[in-house]
């Protein structure tokens, strides 16, 4: 199964950004590596500074060997006289992962005495930092203001976790997790342009039990769900994610400003996203929700020797969890559906996405052929059928689903 790291690197939207990554000294410093690696695999151009107390635990060799490109030395050692600006003149964004309790010390007092902390000083895009220390000295009082201070200032924090730390304790002050470090990487390059939205995206299958262990579902992983509540997330948005079973942390990762609410039955989807509706100006209904509910026989294990001919199980079926939405919408509220299906043809898809997107009041339908290869449930990609209320129509190629929902997103916030 695909995990979020995974498919954040599925997406080529960012390839040609230039991000900047500071490392400064930690024990995790060799984690720094791996983010670049991903970063790298993102198509994203990344330069790296090393603190003097990075080196006692990497070298710059590491990181220019794995394709970092300048890695700065100190200051005063090289033949740039302004390489202390240079970051601040060619990159769109700035993270510093690790960063200890000394660079943040440096950053709050505006201290420009090493070729990181000069180059943070001149950076005027966006700065994210991934403090990693010993719980004491992450929790002391000078610490804890310091990183008031640059939050205050707009410095995003990423992290820390908890957990066991090198020194042997446990606590809060270990590094955030790799997908928390790729995710905010991405969101510091992403255009901000989803900031003043609130979006609400169902994902995953339903399940509806018909006794007490079995129930009726579908193949769905929530892959294309993720990769939408992702991309809104990284374009500035807050995401309501409401997920059916299957879907959790290994797609979606606790991030600040994304929050998971889990579902099990079509039920209980439509209530959670009725619930969330009137506050949010999005609604993106990726979910393969049932469209039918067995009658259940009851909540014990219905037993073989009870039908040893056979049984019928009868079917109700479930609200429109889509068209109940968009046909209750208010304000400027914007609605994207969803259509898996299985046709001859792309033309006869799109026809079906034309008649769909009338029928459920959508301002945007995305189908697929689910009977297609790369194009449905449990791929990383799919090929689409995408209209609009207003008449606008595009058959889209096989791309890999984060690719999609950026270019989703996009149709929505202008329709």
């Amino acid at each position: 199964m695909i995990d979020v790291i995974e498919l954040l690197r599925t997406l080529t939207r960012l390839r040609n950004t230039r991000l900047h990554l500071g490392v400064s000294g930690s024990v995790a410093c060799y984690k720094s590596a791996d983010l670049l690696r991903h970063l790298l695999a993102c198509g994203i151009h990344v330069s790296a500074t090393l603190s003097g107390g990075a080196k006692h635990f990497v070298s710059p060799l590491l990181f220019s060997s794995l394709g970092a490109a300048p890695v700065y030395p100190e200051m005063f050692t090289g033949e740039e006289p302004f390489a202390h600006l240079e970051p601040g003149q060619t990159c769109q964004a700035l993270l510093v992962a690790p960063a200890s309790a000394s660079l943040l010390s440096r950053m709050a007092t505006g201290a420009a005495s090493d070729m990181l902390s000069a180059q943070i000083l001149a950076f005027a895009g966006p700065v994210a930092v991934a403090p990693a220390m010993n719980t004491l000295m992450w929790s002391n009082a000078a610490t804890q203001a310091n990183v008031a201070l640059l939050k205050k200032r707009g410095i995003h924090l990423v992290g820390p976790d908890c957990g066991d730390l090198a020194c042997g304790s446990t606590g809060h002050g270990r590094l955030a997790p790799m997908a928390w470090l790729l995710a905010h990487a991405l969101r510091l390059l992403s255009p901000q342009d989803m900031a003043e939205e609130d979006v609400l995206v169902t994902l995953g299958p339903t399940r509806e039990p018909w006794d007490g262990v079995r129930f009726w579902s579908n193949p769905s992983t929530g892959t294309m769900g993720a990769s939408l509540a992702l991309c809104a997330w990284m374009r500035g948005a807050r995401v309501h994610a409401v997920a059916g079973p299957g879907v959790d942390t290994h797609l979606l990762p606790p991030l600040p400003g994304l929050t998971l609410h889990p579902v099990r039955t079509a039920g209980e989807m439509l209530d959670q996203a009725l619930e969330l509706w009137p506050s949010v100006t999005m609604g993106m209904f990726t979910a393969a929700v049932a469209d039918f509910s067995p009658v259940p026989f009851g909540a014990a294990k219905f037993k073989k020797a009870d039908a040893p001919e056979g049984f019928s199980v009868s079917f109700t079926p479930n609200a429109d969890i889509l068209l109940t939405l968009s046909s209750s919408r208010t304000g400027r509220q914007k609605v994207l559906g969803f259509a898996a299906e299985t046709t001859a043809s792309e033309a006869e898809l799109m026809d079906l996405a034309k008649a769909k997107c009338a029928r459920k009041q959508a301002d945007v339908l995305a189908a697929n052929r689910v009977n297609a290869e790369d194009s449905g449930f449990g791929s990383p990609t799919n090929a689409m059928a995408v209209v609009s209320r207003t008449g606008r129509e595009e058959a889209w190629p096989v791309q890999s689903k984060m690719d999609v929902a950026w270019d989703l997103c996009s149709w929505l916030l202008q329709s």
